[in-house]
Parts: C-alpha cells; structure tokens; sequence
C-alpha cells in the first residue's frame, strides 16, 4: 500500500506545504496531496491557497512523490479549464499526477455561492464529474473519485478508476474492494503504534493507498508507514 499526506495549504503562504512535501520525500513516503477549497470548511475568515498554483510548486519541488488534489471539485472552474490544468501538471510530472475528481456535497455550496458559482443538482454535478473523469483517463492519467454516495461509487466503479473513501472505515473499504480499487484517506492516531495499526487495517481491508491528514509529525507518520510495511 502507498502512503501519502495532505499537506497544510490552508495557511497565507505556501512555505509549510512546500517544506513539507520536500520532507515527506526525503522520509520515504510516496505521495503528497492537496485540498481544492476556496477557504477551509465553514471558515470563510481563514486563508486557503489555490489548489493549482500550489501543485504546480510541488511538480517543481519534488523529483520522486506522486501529487494531486483531494479532491478538485468539478463546477469550480469550467470542465474544459479543469482537464487542461491537471492535463498541463501530467505533462509537467510524468507519471506523478493523481487527478482525484469529486462533485462536492451540501458543505460546499456556500464556498460556490459566495463567488457566484452555481451549484447545479447532484445529478449534474456528477455528470460533469464523469465527462472529465472519462478525458483524464483517456489521457493516461491516473484517475480517482472521491466517493460520498452509492451513486458516485458506482461512476467509479463503471468508469475502471479508484474510488476514495475520506475516513472510510474497513468494513466500507473491503466491500468496495470487491468491485475495483479503492484508496483511503483521512486522519491517523498521533503516535507510532497507533497510526501502524491503523495503516494495516487499511491495507488488510484492500486499499492500494492511505493518505493521512496533515500530522503532528511527518516523522512519526513515516516511521509507522514503515512498520506498516
């Protein structure tokens, strides 16, 4: 199983996201991930950088590690911008990019509204979520949706790509397993023992992928990803 980390991007600056993936490579940790949020959730008082600036950085900063967003939601920008810029950091890393895609859910019509973005109904939503899906991978890009309903499962499940579980738990994560791949992603204990054993739980449960969230240490992370191995 892969290991990854969402960095911190929900700051003024990017120095912490940037050092942070500069270290999460050199400790042997295989992926480095990013949120698409216009401010983080349900703090519209708070910074957040721009998704595709940042990745652009850490395409540049890094030699080694996979990268991406988790997730880019579609609607934010105009589908045919959306796949150009994830088309332009494929071409940029080679192999590196992971273009996880979602369609967003009732927490992130205010971050929408509040620039006069629609918010169209889920359905829609999803098909535009399938339209870009589909380009990406026939692009040879690596391709993941981030699952929130049966029905965004089954996109993934039909489309051949890994579906994303944020905090799924394992029973969740086995039983997707079974139709196709699936990642997982979300927080992990503090210490060393805890986050191993959480990590092998995730693994034993058939997810090709573990991103954590942004920890306490990158140091501890990695020492239980590498116990976990």
């Amino acid at each position: 199983m892969h290991i990854g980390v969402m960095l911190p991007s929900f700051r003024p600056d990017a120095d912490a996201a940037l050092d942070g993936a500069r270290r999460a490579e050199e400790l042997g940790l295989d992926g480095v991930f990013v949120y698409d949020h216009l401010w983080p959730m349900g703090r519209p008082d708070r910074p957040a950088l721009s998704a595709f600036p940042l990745l652009g950085a850490l395409a540049a900063v890094t030699r080694r590690v996979c990268f991406g967003p988790l997730v880019a939601r579609v609607g934010l920008v105009p589908e045919d911008v959306l796949v150009a810029e994830l088309l332009s950091l494929h071409h940029m890393a080679p192999g590196r990019l992971v273009a996880a895609l979602g369609t967003g859910d009732d927490k992130s019509r205010a971050e929408n509204l509040a620039y006069g973005i629609a918010y169209p109904p889920a359905d829609e939503r999803r098909l535009a979520l399938r339209r870009c899906a589909t380009r990406l991978r026939d692009a040879g890009v690596t391709v993941w949706v981030g699952g929130g309903s049966s029905a965004t499962g089954e996109l993934a499940a039909e489309l051949g790509v890994a579906l994303n579980l944020w905090e799924g738990q394992p029973a969740a994560l086995a039983a997707w397993q079974q139709r196709g791949e699936v990642t997982w992603a979300g927080p992990v204990p503090d210490d060393v023992p805890g986050a191993a054993r959480w990590l092998d739980e995730v693994r034993r449960a058939g997810a090709t992928w573990a991103v954590c969230a942004w920890p306490s240490s990158l140091e501890v992370l990695a020492e239980a990803a590498r116990l976990e191995r």
